[in-house]
């Protein structure tokens, strides 16, 4: 199984971190560590999940840890291009109704402006 392939661009305040492959046990902590390099000094991330193939609950862990964190300093965590496809553990957990989610990696940039 290949490793998920994760990227970090900045976009002003705001950083965007993209993933491509599946999300698993196998590949959380790659998660984790990207996004923890990812948010030192951005208080506004956009984790693009379009690029992704499989998503479990391990992953999606990781994921509502890093929200909780974003929040709890005052910034915004915001999910884009998500397709329920590929990762329904977000709809299934009802984390898709708490989570801000956007189609698009645009859209997310829009409302994180607008916010600031």
């Amino acid at each position: 199984m290949a490793e998920p392939r994760l990227s970090i661009e900045p976009h002003d305040a705001c950083v965007v971190v993209a993933v491509h492959g599946e999300l698993d046990v196998t590949s959380s902590q790659q998660l984790d560590d990207c996004l923890a390099e990812a948010s030192p000094g951005r208080d506004r991330m956009i984790l693009d999940l379009s690029g992704v193939d499989f998503m479990d609950t391990t992953a999606l862990a990781v994921i509502v840890s890093h929200w909780r964190r974003q929040v709890e300093a005052d910034g915004m965590f915001l999910i884009a291009g998500a397709r329920y496809r590929y990762t329904k553990a977000l709809w299934i957990t009802g984390l898709a109704d708490r989570l801000p989610m956007y189609d698009s990696v645009d859209e997310a940039l829009s409302a994180a402006t607008a916010a600031s």
